[in-house]
């Protein structure tokens, strides 16, 4: 099995402590159980020919898992094929048929599933054996969804094996159900794209589901502020729907997902097997909701609902009622955190009334983060058929308020608890790569039972039968211009893969991971979260303009990256500079470049008319942020940046904008004047209060160049190095 059992935990800590240990398994992200047949014989995947569907159950699904649109078995093995083709450079076609060829990959359904069992031995959809023979490789699935996991390892090991993998035979399974992250993309939006890449980049550690908080304010208090005032602050409902009984609660048009957003992100998420698992906070951290109408507020606390006001139970229920057919999740979450502690009951009889509610309309099943644990022999707890998601030992212990009171939990305790951007130690902004591996008791792993390191009193077994797994949550409780969008994907591409392999059950080790991960990264398929360019060279793009026909500019790096002049008249090139006449630009076939670059140029403007100098679908480096030219100004997340510095008129000005990790500079050179090197930083406040500033990282945009801008620039270079 892929998980640990609890007999056998501690013996195994002490023994990763003190020597190394041989095991029967396959190194991967998460590990998996592995008997080789042959020390030496292995299956060549060049030697593949096809993919064989079994014909029985081509067109079979998992109902047992979390999603309700689960893909069948075919459309799991045509993504298989897409990504052997996109990770390996394999072209194998799928086929259907009663049973495998020589050379094929067979993938089929086990007639019983008994087999394949979780941590607690309840049998599991997600499990598979792989085994790999002399003519063919076999994935047998617990369902379809264990045969994309298994179609997972095969791929790691072929990234791995270089196209070679042993011969063998393992049977595996998750030790639990959750197993993902969360993005807190109310305080900061992230589009739909980000979202379904982040997807694929979860798949392919086997982590299955993608929670997003899609509704609160800023500032989790605000009693201190006037309500006026109140109404005013950032808050936002990120589900925009064009029912008339929403008018108005989602006010950010261009920051929501409308509802064709939506389905699309479910579907394209639960084709890699993770299921999105959507939050609307109530009754805490409703700012918006109280902004759109504001006699539902509490009157001592603008961000919370009054429980008591006859209308916001069923404004609740009508938010969720048209909201509910939009989801496909068999969970969702109402939040219910950080609420007054002096109105226990009412919140109680709120978190049951909507779980009667959303099960009677929809019969999914709500979960709640952890606030006011039971009260022994009380009528009115909230009942045991709510999930609990656990965040905070202050708030709540959830091994003797919770499990032993039979509630299921989901693991999110702060150890793995982020904040884009924050001032504080407690609360990083990225996944600590190591802790995976020694932030569990006594030093040893980190599994989904670890609610205290320090007492392991605190911690179920790990087979407990409440213990649904573990999700690690990224906050943005700093505002929306803390971070950029790309940020978050770093504050887990580093340190999030260690944590997938606990939380399936793995037993990697930390000297292994940092031997793997590299390559592994570089072979995700469905998703480019690196913003990574091809390149012959160092040298990406290369634009002199000494070779032009009036309609395009020949790429000089050798990458066949050409620009083609839009609206910019009949030969726009004079003296190896290319003039912008305010409306044309140049189109490349880039968008943005990720972390790590230098893009150079030299420019002169012509006229006060504020431009753009380069565009991509993450940035823009433009010459302002108003309507006339002015400071040097990224705008990201429709957030700008603006450096203290405006390039003057009529004077060619050397320019480079370098990446460097998570910073991002600008050089400046005018004319016979030494550079000088400015960084972009972003203005935070927390809580209203303090002011803290930070370097902040853009990708370089390079869609468009020259849009709107009047003057010249010339010397376009890209490099893939800072």
């Amino acid at each position: 099995m892929g998980f640990v059992p609890s007999s056998v935990f501690s013996a195994l800590q002490l023994l990763v402590l003190a020597l190394p240990i041989v095991h029967a398994r396959l190194v991967g992200i998460p590990t998996v159980p592995f008997t080789e047949s042959s020390k030496y014989s292995t299956f060549p995947l060049n030697d593949l020919r096809s993919i064989v569907v079994d014909t029985k159950y081509a067109d079979a699904i998992d109902l047992e898992g979390e999603t309700l649109i689960p893909p069948t078995l075919t459309e799991f093995a045509n993504t298989f094929s897409s990504d052997l083709e996109s990770s390996l450079g394999l072209s194998i076609p799928v086929q259907i048929d009663s049973g495998a060829s020589t050379n094929s990959v067979f993938l089929t359904v086990a007639e019983d599933n008994s087999t394949f069992t979780d941590a607690a031995g309840r049998v599991t959809s997600e499990g598979y054996t792989l085994n790999v023979t002399s003519e063919s490789i076999f994935i047998t699935g617990a369902s379809p969804l264990g045969v994309f996991w298994g179609t997972r390892t095969l791929l790691q090991q072929a990234v791995l094996g270089e196209l070679i993998v042993p011969l063998g035979v393992g049977t595996d399974s998750p030790g639990w159900r959750n197993r993902g992250i969360m993005i807190d993309v109310a305080r900061k939006y992230h589009p739909k794209e980000f979202i379904i890449e982040m997807c694929a980049y979860l798949s392919f550690y086997k982590q299955n589901t993608f929670h997003l908080h899609l509704s609160d304010n800023l500032y989790n208090n605000v009693a201190r502020y006037s309500i006026e005032y109140a109404k005013t602050l950032y808050a936002a409902f990120r589900l925009n729907s064009d029912d008339p009984l929403l008018a108005g609660l989602s006010k950010r048009a261009n920051e929501s997902y409308y509802r064709e957003d939506f389905e699309e992100m479910q579907q394209k998420c639960a084709s890699r097997g993770v299921t999105i698992i959507p939050e609307i906070e109530t009754p805490g951290h409703t700012m918006v909701i109280n902004q759109w109408k504001p006699e539902l507020a509490l009157s001592t606390d603008f961000s919370l609902l009054n429980l008591t006001h006859p209308e916001t139970l069923p404004t609740i229920k009508t938010i969720w009622k048209v909201l509910l057919p939009w989801m496909h999740s068999k969970t969702v979450s109402i939040g219910a955190d950080e609420y007054d502690s002096t109105l226990r009951i009412e919140y109680n009889a709120f978190v049951n009334a909507m779980n009667d509610f959303i099960a009677a309309e929809s019969g999914k099943k709500i979960r709640i983060w952890g606030a006011f644990p039971p009260v022994p022999n009380s009528t009115s707890n909230v009942n045991k058929s709510v999930s609990i998601q656990h965040w905070a030992s202050f708030e709540d212990n959830a091994r003797t308020d919770y499990i032993d009171n039979d509630y299921s939990v989901l693991n999110t305790a702060d150890d793995f608890y982020m904040v884009g951007k924050s001032p504080f130690s407690w609360y990083p902004p990225y996944t600590n790569v190591t802790e995976p591996f020694s932030g569990g008791p006594q030093g040893g792993p980190y599994y989904p039972n670890t609610f205290n390191n320090a007492n392991s009193s605190d911690n179920p077994p790990l087979d407990s039968p409440y213990l649904l797994g573990h999700i690690a949550a990224l906050w943005n409780d700093i505002g929306p211009n803390a971070t950029t969008v790309m940020e978050a994907y770093y504050s887990f591409r580093d340190g999030s893969p260690g944590l997938a392999d606990k939380q399936w059950g793995g037993d990697l080790e930390y000297e292994e991971y940092k031997l793997i991960f590299d390559k592994l990264h570089a072979a995700i398929p469905g998703q480019n979260l690196d913003w990574a360019i091809p390149s012959v060279s160092d040298t990406i793009l290369s634009y002199d303009f000494t070779k032009t026909n009036g309609t395009m500019v020949k790429d000089a790096s050798g990458n066949s990256y050409d620009g083609t002049f839009q609206d910019l008249g009949f030969n726009p090139i004079n003296d190896t500079a290319i003039t912008f006449n305010g409306k044309g630009f140049i189109s490349t076939p880039l968008d943005s470049k990720g972390r790590n670059y230098t893009l150079s140029f030299s420019v002169r403007p012509t006229s006060e008319t504020q431009g753009t100098l380069f565009e991509g679908s993450q940035n823009a480096l433009r010459t302002g942020d108003g309507g006339t030219i002015g400071n040097i100004t990224m705008i990201s997340g429709g957030n700008p940046y603006t450096l203290n510095y405006t390039l003057p008129i009529n004077v060619w000005t050397d320019l480079s904008l370098v990446g460097a990790g998570n910073q991002t500079f600008l050089y400046v050179k005018e004319g016979e004047s030494s550079t000088v090197v400015h960084e972009f930083i972003t203005r935070e406040g927390y809580m209203g209060e303090n002011t803290y500033w930070y370097p902040i990282a853009f990708e370089a945009p390079l869609a468009k160049i020259g849009e709107g801008f009047e003057g010249q620039m010339k010397c376009i270079t890209l490099m893939g190095s800072a």
